[in-house]
């Protein structure tokens, strides 16, 4: 690529693409932003980095206003970190020194969903799904934790009771030496573009309040209107103990990401021996990185947002609904600004990417998920053009 503008990116040769990833979820607001562009360009002006050990600064300190008011309330605390990978590790760590910090020091295992994807990093890939995961040659490597059938599929689906019992067996027979659970709430990202119905995040919070359990969130993917709400919690209905984000964070400009807690977690914490959270990343609280954030959630605040998701869903699910009638295809399922065609064979990436560069799109499917997450300010024919390419494509398959 050469250049990217909106939601096309312009290739070395001149060829345009319009781009259904949003560059993995992140320019929700497309590319080559004004009022992203000028806010970095001011910070540079002041300094673009200072540690933040000792320091604090302004655009740090706007960022975490920001971030309390526009998550679910009671999530007053904000640690800042350098990826959403790195964030996740946060919450684990935070999730295990407040469980010793209460003298449970047994608790140091992990629940989870099988089918979950949150990061490459050590912590992260430990409560990936082991099986299905990308992170099986580490086996050996990791830590190993406990695994739960993932949510039957299907965000509108009723609950089943048969899940509601083994997931409250998987609590008695683990939950002891467990510090929390952590999930991706209602989507599954690269673990599967799988959705679930949220009633059942609803059923994970009582038995982690039951059994001394901290939830924490992976809002990575889901976070700053995916979804359709703001937050995926949303859907929910309730605040969870400790929520990550990251990825939309910046618009796509900078890596950032921010676990946030509660007050009674980070006061529990901050009772332990050591007072401090253990982490500290040397990039932690960048102001270039924070001055960008505050611009694309004012950006975002600034914006119809709301009703550009619910376009963007009506027009993927209009678009994608003649998939379903062709014999590849699996399943056609549309959640805010994500539309999944998944085929009944794995997808050859090499090849289909060859095709929709030469269509003139830029999708990227994984396994038998061929998936759109475009930018918000896709128009209506940028996003037929992008289904009509899956339609040519799956319809040959």
């Amino acid at each position: 690529m050469a250049s990217a503008h909106g939601a096309t990116i312009t290739l070395a040769d001149g060829r345009e693409l319009t781009d259904g990833m949003a560059s993995w979820w992140c320019a929700i607001h497309g590319y080559n932003v004004p009022e992203l562009n000028a806010a970095v360009k001011a910070q540079t002006e002041q300094t673009s980095h200072v540690m933040f050990g000792g320091f604090t600064h302004a655009p740090a300190v706007e960022l975490g206003q920001r971030l309390v008011r526009i998550t679910p309330e009671g999530l007053n605390k904000v640690f800042l970190a350098d990826s959403g990978s790195v964030s996740v590790e946060v919450a684990m760590k935070m999730a295990v020194q407040y469980q010793h910090a209460r003298g449970a020091r047994e608790r140091g295992k992990f629940l989870t969903f099988r089918g979950g994807y949150h990061g490459d990093t050590t912590g992260p890939m430990s409560v990936c799904d082991p099986e299905t995961g990308m992170h099986g040659l580490f086996a050996g490597f990791l830590p190993v934790h406990h695994f739960v059938a993932r949510p039957p599929a299907g965000f509108d689906a009723p609950l089943e009771e048969d899940y509601l019992k083994a997931l409250a067996e998987a609590f008695r027979l683990h939950a002891p030496e467990c510090a929390a659970f952590i999930c991706e709430p209602v989507v599954q990202g690269a673990g599967g573009m799988h959705f679930y119905n949220p009633a059942y995040l609803r059923a994970v919070k009582d038995l982690c309040e039951a059994h001394g359990l901290l939830l924490i969130f992976d809002e990575i993917a889901t976070g700053f209107g995916r979804t359709g709400t703001m937050l995926a919690a949303e859907h929910a209905g309730f605040t969870p103990d400790i929520m990550c984000v990251g990825k939309a964070l910046t618009g796509g400009y900078l890596t950032l990401a921010a676990t946030l807690c509660t007050d009674e977690v980070a006061e529990v914490i901050n009772r332990s021996e050591a007072r401090v959270l253990m982490h500290g990343p040397t990039f932690m609280g960048n102001p270039l990185a924070c001055a960008v954030a505050c611009a694309s959630i004012d950006l975002l605040l600034a914006s119809p947002w709301q009703e550009r998701i619910t376009r963007l869903s009506q027009n993927l699910a209009l678009h994608l609904r003649p998939a379903a009638q062709m014999k590849a295809v699996k399943d056609v399922r549309v959640l805010g600004g994500i539309g999944v065609v998944e085929t009944h064979e794995r997808v050859d990436v090499a090849k289909v990417q060859a095709f929709f560069v030469e269509r003139g799109v830029w999708i990227r499917p994984f396994g038998t998920r061929i998936y759109l997450m475009p930018p918000y300010i896709v128009s209506d024919a940028e996003v037929e053009k992008l289904c009509g390419a899956i339609l040519e494509w799956v319809g040959r398959s």
